[in-house]
């Protein structure tokens, strides 16, 4: 945080609102972020191509080990996977990553390919629901889902506005890796998932794409959507029979503070609860769809939690959406669980 505040003043000195972005960067709650080069190569543009190209070359140069951590931690060979949900929003390729890995790392040929690639930071809850469709419809089958984030690669040194500005102090990169296992497992028991957009706020956060890549548009307006977004959340839980302000644990997508805090107060839920989401922020800042799953791997790390414990994944991102599920935590063999690394 220390070097980012540093750098926004060499930067811009002279920018008229830069009191106001420092202020906001320091309120972020990033603490330390990672980026797959150094700060030096981050503030050059050499161009859309190059860095597109740097995206390509440090996916598959990163992707395979998180992978290999995943499917070893689930106890599944890639032979075992039937589906790779594969989620980005800072980087573009054609054929996806998909079918290099199922190239390179020996999944079978007859392994489907979902990417998902403009569903930005809702993505990761995005991934959780279609393995979830895909296990419910083949209750046999595995899904792998991998998230790989650059956020840094869409560093635009023109975009001096104060939304840029804290963007550059928020975001991070981040890969992360789940399987989500038909039958078995130790994890998170998938049991019902839904989505809900809020109407007429495709504009809130968006992509304005131009020859030197992508341009992040963030409203004013997108601190203040855990209002709206938490009647959603709500309204799933209710229809499962669960209270969402009484669930066991929460796992969401911190794309700020004010998202969690929001929260907190919207679902009537202590801020403790949100510890997992808010350690991400303040160890990795917000790696966009990545979130949720290094959120839910501090879950697994603490231990879980207690046999059947009920509880929410959420993300949040364009459109402005919200892709949710509910699930237990689940210690022995049944069916749907999610185990992630």
């Amino acid at each position: 945080m220390e070097e980012t505040l540093e750098l926004a003043r060499l930067r811009h000195t002279d920018h008229p609102q830069l009191p106001l972005a420092l202020r906001l960067i320091e309120n972020t709650g990033v603490r330390t972020r990672h980026i797959v080069q150094p700060i030096e190569e981050t503030l050059k543009h050499p161009g859309f191509e190059d860095r597109n190209r740097i995206y390509e070359r440090e996916a598959k140069a990163r992707v395979p080990a998180v992978v290999q951590r995943a499917l070893d931690d689930a106890e599944l060979l890639t032979t075992d996977i039937d589906v790779i949900v594969y989620v980005s929003c800072t980087g573009f390729m054609m054929p996806s990553l998909t079918a290099w890995l199922i190239n390179d790392m020996g999944f079978d040929s007859t392994t489907r390919q979902l990417p998902i690639a403009q569903l930005g930071c809702a993505a990761g809850g995005a991934a959780i629901n279609r393995a979830h469709d895909f296990c419910t419809a083949y209750p046999d089958a595995n899904a792998l889902i991998v998230a790989c984030e650059f956020c840094s690669l869409c560093y635009q040194p023109t975009d001096i506005g104060v939304g840029s500005l804290l963007s550059n102090g928020l975001f991070g990169d981040g890969i992360a890796a789940a399987v989500v296992r038909g039958q078995g497992g130790t994890g998170v028991r998938l049991e019902r998932n839904g989505s809900y957009l809020i109407p007429k706020t495709e504009e809130w956060i968006m992509y304005d794409v131009k020859a030197t890549g992508f341009h992040f548009l963030l409203d004013k307006r997108v601190p203040a959507t855990m209002e709206p977004l938490a009647p959603a959340l709500r309204d799933l839980a209710e229809t499962h029979g669960w209270d969402a302000s009484d669930l066991d644990f929460y796992i969401v997508h911190a794309g700020g503070p004010r998202i969690l805090d929001d929260l907190s107060t919207f679902l009537h839920v202590d801020r403790h609860a949100f510890r997992f989401s808010r350690a991400t922020l303040t160890e990795y800042g917000n790696i966009a769809s990545a979130v949720v799953l290094d959120a839910l791997r501090r879950l697994f790390d603490e231990g879980g939690v207690q046999d059947r414990a009920r509880g929410l994944l959420a993300g949040f991102g364009p459109g402005i959406t919200a892709e949710m599920s509910l699930g237990r935590w689940q210690t022995a063999d049944e069916t749907r669980g999610v185990r992630q690394a």
